[in-house]
């Protein structure tokens, strides 16, 4: 009776492990690299991200691309890499130009510079000068990209006067990371200040949330009038801002005299977060919880995750907000994955694309953000889940 026992408590202490700390890490360092896979699966060429039909160096890529190289990293698999390298080949041209892509003929757009985080590690693995061409013509155009009267870059030249703060991800750390390699401390104050433009016009003080973007001139549509901020809440662009800032503080030493007040700025989002999660998860637009319609959203819910996470891990926050991650990721795995009988890893419930202005018209509203199109394995999930199990992993 006596041996009975002790089976019992050992299988209990087993199922104990498996199901909190230690079993919750091995299921993320399985899960990442059966998204991974399953991604690769679905797009046997990094340019097909996103049902691409033609190659395109898209923020799409970049962000999955980005994603395997962290596993490829974690892993020391090639696989991943050459993924991405073959990828970062087809796209990059001898001269340093990028294959369909084109930022003079009023086509600027921040967009077009995440892709170019993924260089950085291919140049280096390589040495092959054309990487560090690209590298430079995404510089010289970010240089070039039209800005507010603050020196916040717009958004899309098609955009003007316009910050969003899905920009903020896409552009920033790619500067960043450009300062710290060729020693450009003010390309880093340029980019900190970005930084400091969005919290002080974009964020809500009464929920501590941040308005999806902001209209310096006040006039359009979607805007409030008064204050030129779009009315709502939406989950992805906040999870967008705060993987931008988390990233960006990769490149900002220690010693640099702004580095303490982008500290605070993610400490404050971490200490807000928690007053909207519900089951691990966040919801389209993210305070209207119990309005009709509204739905627990996959890549904000994935870009939170992964932001929070790392951002324990450096030390940016303190730790006892990783349990937003942690929670996060349950509810990630109990609502939103579904594994297919091969295997594949799928993620749902990903809000497809979201934005302002443009033809047709898109107004900002509650209505206009539940509606848009719902679809599974969005990039924008799989990316940012990827990487933050492996951050929940470390």
């Amino acid at each position: 009776m006596r041996v009975k026992k002790y089976i019992t408590v050992f299988w209990a202490l087993v199922l104990f492990w498996l199901f909190t700390g230690a079993g919750t890490i091995m299921a993320q360092d399985k899960m990442y690299m059966r998204m991974a896979d399953s991604e690769m699966k679905r797009f046997p060429e990094a340019w097909q991200i996103d049902w691409a039909k033609r190659p395109v160096f898209g923020y799409c890529q970049g962000v999955v691309t980005l994603a395997m190289l962290k596993v490829w990293k974690q892993t020391k698999d090639e696989k991943y890499y050459k993924y991405v390298e073959e990828y970062a080949d087809k796209m990059v041209k001898e001269d340093g130009t990028i294959l369909n892509y084109d930022y003079i003929n009023g086509r600027r757009n921040v967009d077009m510079i995440n892709a170019g985080k993924i260089l950085f590690d291919v140049y280096e693995q390589t040495g092959n000068p054309k990487y560090k061409k690209a590298m430079d013509l995404l510089y010289n155009a970010m240089m070039d990209h039209p800005r507010n009267s603050l020196g916040g870059f717009w958004h899309k030249e098609v955009y003007p006067w316009q910050m969003w703060l899905d920009g903020l991800y896409m552009a920033s750390p790619y500067l960043a990371q450009y300062a710290q390699v060729n020693n450009k401390p003010e390309l880093l104050n340029d980019v900190i200040m970005q930084f400091l433009i969005v919290e002080k016009f974009m964020r809500d003080p009464v929920t501590g949330l941040y308005f999806h973007a902001w209209d310096e001139k006040k006039v359009q549509k979607w805007c409030d009038p008064v204050t030129g901020l779009s009315h709502h809440f939406w989950g992805r662009s906040i999870g967008w801002w705060y993987m931008a800032l988390v990233d960006v503080l990769d490149f900002v030493p220690e010693n640099h005299p702004l580095r303490d007040k982008l500290l605070v700025i993610a400490d404050e989002l971490a200490r807000t977060l928690p007053e909207f999660q519900h089951d691990g998860l966040w919801y389209q637009i993210v305070n209207l919880e119990e309005r009709e319609g509204n739905y627990q959203e996959a890549t904000a819910s994935a870009m939170f995750m992964y932001a929070v996470a790392k951002a324990v891990n450096k030390g940016y926050i303190d730790r006892r907000y990783n349990k937003i991650a942690t929670e996060a990721y349950d509810g990630i795995m109990k609502k939103l994955i579904r594994i297919d009988k091969d295997g594949t890893v799928n993620i749902t419930q990903c809000c497809m694309v979201a934005g302002l202005g443009g033809n047709p018209y898109r107004d900002g509203s509650f209505e206009y953000y539940i509606n848009e199109p719902i679809r599974d394995n969005d990039p924008k999930a799989t990316g940012p889940f990827i990487m933050g199990c492996i951050e929940l992993n470390k």
